[in-house]
C-alpha cells in the first residue's frame, strides 16, 4: 500500500464525538466540532455530525468552502477573525463568525449587503491567553456599534485560553465570561444565544462538577479526532486515541555508531544534536520528515522502536528490538502538531477506514 499515508477510522471519530456530547449535555454544554486539523474532510465533519455535534467550526475559509462542497449543510462557524480580503466569502459559505475588529465587522456587513443575506457574529474576548480577543471593559463599546450596522446578527461570546500562553480554564476566568454574558443582556436589548467557553482544553474543567455558569458550548477538535486532552496530553477515559495512523516506509536499516562523528554544528532546521555513546546501534529511517509531519509529535506503535533525529524528508530510528526490514512499514500515533501537519501535507495519502458511505477504503 502507498506510504506514507494517514489511516483515519471514521466509526471511532463518530463514537469519541458521541461520548464527549452526552458527557457534557448534563451540564448544559453543546458541542461544536473543529474540522481544522483535517483540512475541511468532509468525511471527518460528517463523522462528527453523526456522533452528535451541534454543529461545525473551521479557522479556514479554504476548508470551510471544501465542506460546503462536500455538501456538509450544517452550520458552520469561521472561528478566526476575518480577513478583511475574505470577507464576501465569509458571508457566504459561514454561517457565522468569530470577530475581535470593529473595522472587521463593518466590511462584513458591507459584503451581507451585497448578497442580501444577514451574517451573525459572535464576539471573542480576551481572558489572560493573550491571543485573540476583546478586553472585557472594551465589549460594550464595540456591540453598541455592531448592533446597528445592517445585515449583522450578534449570537453571543467566547474565549480561546491554552492555545498561546497556556492558561487553564477555571472558575475565574470562566465566570468572567458568564458574568459578561449577563451584562451585555442587562445593557441591551439582546439576547447571548451562545456563550462558548474554550475548546478542548476546557473539558477537565467543565466536567469536574464545577457550576458551568452561562457556558453552553465548547469547541472540540483534538479531543474527538486523538482522544487526548490538551492541557496535559492524557488520553481520555473511554476515547480512543487510535483514530489516525501514520504509516511510512523503511527506506534503510544498517549498523552505525550512536553517535556523530566531526565537529558538530547547528542541523538544518536550527537544532543541537545530542546524544549519549552507546556504541554501535541499529538504525533504520523511513521515508518521513518534517515536510510530513512534526517529527517530534509522533510515537512508534510498536515497542522497541525509538524516534531518534530527523531532517526534511527522512525519520531515524533506534530500531532496538523489532529488527525492521527494507519495505517494511512503520505506525505512528501523533500529537496534535503532527495531526495538522500531516494531514496538510500533499505527500501524505489519506486513507479513511469504516466509512458508513462507502465500505470501500478511500484514498485522497
Amino acid at each position: 500500500m502507498i506510504a506514507p499515508r494517514i489511516e483515519i477510522d471514521l466509526a471511532k471519530i463518530q463514537e469519541n464525538a458521541r461520548i464527549l456530547v452526552n458527557r457534557l449535555a448534563p451540564v448544559g454544554i453543546s458541542v461544536t466540532g473543529v474540522t481544522k486539523a483535517v483540512l475541511g474532510s468532509s468525511k471527518v465533519a460528517n463523522a462528527m455530525l453523526k456522533g452528535g455535534v451541534h454543529n461545525l467550526c473551521d479557522s479556514r475559509m479554504d476548508n470551510i468552502e471544501s465542506l460546503r462542497n462536500g455538501d456538509v449543510s450544517s452550520s458552520i462557524s469561521l472561528i478566526r477573525s476575518p480577513m478583511l480580503s475574505q470577507v464576501d466569502r465569509v458571508v457566504q459559505h459561514a454561517s457565522i463568525s468569530f470577530n475581535t475588529e470593529l473595522e472587521v465587522i463593518r466590511s462584513l456587513s458591507v459584503a451581507a449587503q451585497k448578497l442580501n443575506c444577514i451574517h451573525e457574529i459572535l464576539l471573542m474576548v480576551e481572558l489572560g491567553d493573550l491571543r485573540e480577543g476583546i478586553l472585557p471593559e472594551d465589549i460594550e463599546k464595540i456591540l453598541t456599534e455592531a448592533v446597528r450596522l445592517p445585515n449583522i446578527a450578534f449570537r453571543g461570546i467566547g474565549t480561546n485560553l491554552a492555545c498561546r500562553s497556556g492558561v487553564t480554564p477555571n472558575k475565574h476566568n470562566m465566570g468572567i465570561l458568564s458574568a459578561l454574558a449577563n451584562s451585555i443582556e442587562d445593557h441591551f436589548d439582546l439576547k447571548v444565544d451562545i456563550v462558548s467557553g474554550g475548546n478542548s482544553a476546557n473539558l477537565l474543567w467543565a466536567l469536574s462538577g464545577v457550576d458551568s455558569g452561562r457556558i453552553n458550548n465548547l469547541r472540540l477538535g483534538e479531543s474527538i479526532l486523538l482522544g487526548r486532552e490538551p492541557l496535559h496530553s492524557q488520553p481520555i477515559e473511554g476515547l480512543s486515541i487510535d483514530a489516525f495512523t501514520l504509516v511510512a516506509e523503511v527506506i534503510e536499516t544498517k549498523t552505525k555508531k550512536s553517535q556523530p562523528s566531526g565537529d558538530i554544528g547547528e542541523t538544518s532546521f536550527g537544532m543541537v544534536t545530542k546524544a549519549n555513546d552507546r556504541g554501535l546501534i541499529r538504525q533504520s529511517i523511513v521515508a518521513l520528515g518534517h515536510q510530513d509531519t512534526d517529527p517530534e509529535g509522533i510515537t512508534p506503535i510498536s515497542t522497541g522502536i525509538n524516534v531518534l533525529g530527523s531532517s526534511s524528508d527522512h525519520v531515524i530510528l533506534d530500531d532496538l528490538e523489532f529488527k525492521l526490514v527494507i519495505g517494511s512499514e512503520v505506525s505512528f500515533n501523533q500529537n496534535y502538531s503532527a495531526l495538522i501537519r500531516s494531514m496538510a501535507s500533499p505527500f501524505v495519502t489519506k486513507i479513511f477506514k469504516n466509512d458508513a458511505d462507502n465500505h470501500n477504503t478511500v484514498p485522497t
